[in-house]
């Protein structure tokens, strides 16, 4: 008995088709038209992302983007390279055309303990005071647009797991790791201009 009831759900379970949700690509202005699309999986889902980059109090950039997404792909957390810290909120929802909100602006947050290495001037050996969920020390020797600097800060743990990803990989070369532990990313020397400390995370973050 039960068997034929396991069967019968089998057979009467909906097909799990992929989803549509709006899209629309990221602009300077942060608004885009949204246009519909079919996702490429049942596994992805409907999200929103929003960039935000300061240096000082100053906002640099606030963009925003909407397209389908991997559940591991909407990831909360910012970046802290001192002299400029982008953060990085998203939204997934898992029902038909749902992601019509934008993501919601960047929290306040205060500092929450840690310190690692940041670059000032060309030395890497001045120290940072991590703030809000930054759990992590982040090195980075990169190369583009022809440039070549050494990045230090704080980083979210999901930031960290998003290095990993093929689009940040084709948009930088050069070795970028992560570390726990106050001041692990240790001090060495030669800093990076405005443009190699925004451009990357703008590339990490956006749905592929």
């Amino acid at each position: 008995m039960h068997l034929i009831v396991l069967i019968f759900g089998i057979v009467l379970l909906p097909e799990a088709y992929p989803l549509k949700c709006y899209e629309c690509l990221l602009g300077s202005s942060g608004t885009c038209t949204d246009t519909e699309v079919q996702c490429p999986s049942s596994s992805h889902q409907c999200g929103v992302l929003r960039i935000a980059s300061y240096a000082g109090g100053t906002e640099l950039v606030n963009v925003q983007g909407k397209s389908c997404a991997l559940p591991d792909q909407c990831i909360e957390g910012s970046i802290n390279y001192g002299i400029a810290r982008t953060v990085i909120t998203s939204k997934c929802c898992t029902s038909e055309l749902c992601n019509t909100q934008p993501a919601p602006e960047p929290s306040k947050s205060s500092p929450n303990g840690k310190r690692c290495y940041h670059c000032d001037g060309q030395q890497c050996s001045a120290t940072l005071n991590c703030a809000g969920n930054e759990d992590h020390c982040i090195s980075a020797t990169v190369t583009a647009g022809g440039a070549k600097a050494v990045l230090k800060g704080c980083a979210s743990e999901q930031i960290c797991l998003g290095i990993k990803n093929p689009q940040m990989k084709s948009f930088i070369e050069g070795e970028i790791s992560c570390c726990q532990g106050d001041l692990c990313n240790s001090a060495s020397s030669t800093s990076a201009g405005l443009l190699l400390l925004v451009a990357p995370l703008i590339s990490l973050a956006m749905f592929s």
